[in-house]
């Protein structure tokens, strides 16, 4: 199965990704300022705002893992083989009247 995503040339990929890097860098460099500056002034309020900007930079790190590692992508680049699916239809999930699952 290929992603819904069409695969980036490597260029593009490889610029994407340092992008993201670039202001996952920022993010936590301008969350540190807010806590610096939450200490010196003694404000909860900064401290919260440093500590969601903080976070925002995680989230954006995981979504980036994500998109650039999924099994998908890697299958379409040839990293991964691809597998071989069956057609048909699977009744794992449906419970039938009759088998007294209910």
């Amino acid at each position: 199965m290929f992603s819904a995503l069409p695969v980036l040339p490597d260029s593009a990929s490889t610029a994407i990704a340092l992008g993201m890097v670039g202001a996952v860098v920022a993010l936590v460099a301008w969350a540190l300022q807010l806590m610096q500056a939450a200490n010196d002034r003694q404000e909860f309020s900064l401290m919260l705002a440093g500590c969601m900007v903080c976070s925002a930079a995680v989230g954006l790190a995981t979504v980036m893992v994500l998109t650039f590692t999924s099994p998908g992508r890697l299958e379409a680049r040839g990293l991964l083989p691809v597998p071989e699916v069956e057609a048909g239809i699977s009744l794992d999930s449906i419970v039938l009247p009759w088998d007294g699952q209910l």
